[in-house]
């Protein structure tokens, strides 16, 4: 109680600065900063109208205004091999590549999918222009894993007939530092998250650690540790143990339902969460302690992202809500 007080007695900071002119919800949020030296980094955004902008975070202006996914809303976006190659997710069901270099706007490639829900794709890098993409199935409870540029199909994992997981929510590939195959991440509608060894197509470890739909979940490989947030009021922090099974570690209790998003910032120290209630909160990841609750926006927070600080001189977070606008802010950047 302590802690809490404390918090609410401080005056929540401002944005550092607000884009604006999305015409729609803001579903999605990418920084590509990694890039050739002295390039200034950019933001992806998706909204719920099929548009996705190109932010030029000097002129918080958009330098492009991509319309996509038939009108349809985006729900995800990543770049590839820096800025000039880009891959989006819609309700449409399907995943477009974009070629944006010498100031093209072209889609080259459509992957379709098998599913019309919200759940968004997950990317991992295999080697230079090799990925793999992972995207809920075509049954229920089904996840697919894509090899690109070929989109053959590598695996598709089915859990038990009895196991009950429902829909996939949330996707996370990841390489483990020790290992060289992959590993899978699930968050289901029943609020179990899943570790898979999709070569193995094999279903590690399950931990229950909500009573409602997992929404969203992140995962920090050098801690083998994981943030997930729910439809619920819990936000809960689990590891994995050197046999890979999934232990809860603590749950944080939050005033209001609903958390739409999580991502933990690169440097490992704190992560953000987006909430229902408009408010996006920023916790310490090591304790998972409380720091502060940012109360700009007047709808729901949809997604929050964090720049890489390598191409900048101080680090970003981005926050997009279905009131049509991105907040940036600067937070805890000492080093």
């Amino acid at each position: 109680m302590i802690v809490v007080a404390t918090l609410m007695a401080l005056q929540p900071p401002d944005p550092k600065f607000v884009l604006r002119g999305t015409g729609a919800s803001v579903n999605t949020l990418h920084f590509c900063c990694r890039d050739q030296e002295g390039c200034d980094p950019v933001l992806f955004s998706g909204s719920a109208n099929g548009l996705i902008h190109i932010w030029n975070l000097k002129t918080h202006r958009p330098d492009k205004v991509l319309e996509s996914h038939s009108g349809q809303s985006v729900l995800w976006i990543q770049s590839l091999q820096g800025r000039d190659c880009l891959i989006s997710q819609g309700r449409d069901s399907t995943v477009c590549t974009w070629d944006l270099s010498e100031g093209r706007t072209a889609v080259i490639d459509y992957i379709p999918l098998d599913s019309y829900g919200f759940c968004q794709c997950s990317l991992m890098q295999k080697d230079v222009d090799h990925y793999l993409l992972a995207s809920p199935g075509s049954t229920l409870s089904e996840v697919n894993i894509l090899d690109l540029p070929k989109k053959t199909p590598v695996w598709i994992l089915k859990p038990p007939a009895d196991a009950k997981l429902g829909m996939p929510m949330c996707l996370k590939l990841w390489q483990p530092l020790s290992c060289t195959r992959p590993l899978l991440l699930v968050g289901y509608e029943d609020g179990s998250v899943t570790l898979w060894d999709p070569s193995e197509k094999k279903m590690l470890s399950r931990l229950a650690c909500h009573n409602e739909p997992i929404m969203c979940l992140d995962f920090d490989p050098e801690k083998v540790k994981g943030i997930s947030g729910s439809s619920e009021k819990v936000l809960s922090s689990w590891r994995l143990d050197k046999q890979q099974n999934l232990k809860l570690q603590k749950t944080v209790t939050l005033v209001n339902a609903g958390i739409a998003d999580t991502c933990i910032r690169q440097d490992k120290k704190i992560l953000a969460t987006a909430g229902w209630d408009h408010r996006v909160r920023v916790f310490g990841w090591k304790q998972l302690k409380p720091l502060a609750i940012l109360p700009y926006h007047t709808a729901s927070v949809h997604c929050v992202t964090f720049s890489d600080h390598v191409a900048l001189s101080e680090r970003l977070m981005a926050a997009g809500s279905k009131d049509q606008r991105i907040s940036l802010w600067s937070l805890y950047n000492e080093p």
